[in-house]
């Protein structure tokens, strides 16, 4: 396809910044969109990988200790979210009961729920009202120690991160920038592939077997690097 035929389709505001990164070559800088597209496919299945396994393994871990039905009985008159510090994330709960209607499973109601709920597993109140035990499912995490603390604030803190590229990829923005700027750099996407990764280790997880025929992000990105 022509240029002109391309940047019709994608409009000349899109394709303004990979026209600067590529210096004004037009080939270039059709290969560099197409490249983000299968790089934001390849990170974008990784990061579904992870959420699916954050959830489930937070879903396995309270339903041992609180019984099959936990987030439902959680949210329920006397449960351990039914108090003002906890109060959207019981609502939250009961708003997706409420949605599923007379379709409701408890594995439905998991599957309903988004990553910021499931992040909010670790925020204080929510943590401390499960009884502060959650940190059990990353037993591979690294011990604290007075110059870092790897406690539930910190993978509180550090789970925004993957969710926000996640968003960044669905709303089709590129990830193959550096950020804020019509340079062609993917240590972007790389840090948030490796906190990924990270996260798996912790969580006991062979992520190469897990991902097994579907990474191909740092074959993409050197790919992008060498555009």
């Amino acid at each position: 396809m022509r240029y002109t035929d391309f940047e019709n389709i994608m409009t000349s505001a899109r394709m303004g910044r990979y026209l600067t990164a590529c210096r004004g070559n037009t080939r270039k800088a059709m290969t560099m969109y197409r490249k983000n597209l299968q790089l934001s496919q390849e990170l974008f299945t990784v990061i579904s990988c992870f959420e699916i396994a954050l959830r489930n393994a937070i879903d396995q871990h309270y339903s041992g200790a609180f019984g099959n039905d936990w987030l439902r009985n959680a949210a329920a008159p006397g449960g351990i979210f039914d108090n003002s510090q906890c109060r959207l994330t019981k609502t939250t709960i009961n708003d997706a009961i409420q949605k599923l209607n007379h379709s409701y499973t408890h594995c439905k109601l998991v599957a309903e729920l988004g990553f910021g709920f499931w992040r909010y597993m670790f925020a204080p109140k929510q943590f401390t009202a499960c009884g502060r035990f959650l940190l059990d499912i990353l037993p591979a995490k690294p011990r604290s120690t007075s110059a870092m603390q790897y406690n539930q604030r910190f993978v509180f803190n550090q789970l925004p991160t993957i969710n926000n590229i996640r968003n960044r990829i669905a709303h089709h923005e590129p990830i193959c920038f550096l950020p804020g700027n019509p340079v062609k750099n993917t240590t972007y996407a790389r840090k948030h592939y490796n906190l990924i990764l990270q996260f798996f280790h912790w969580m006991s997880i062979d992520e190469a077997a897990l991902l097994y025929g579907l990474d191909h992000i740092n074959t993409v990105c050197n790919e992008i690097d060498a555009i």
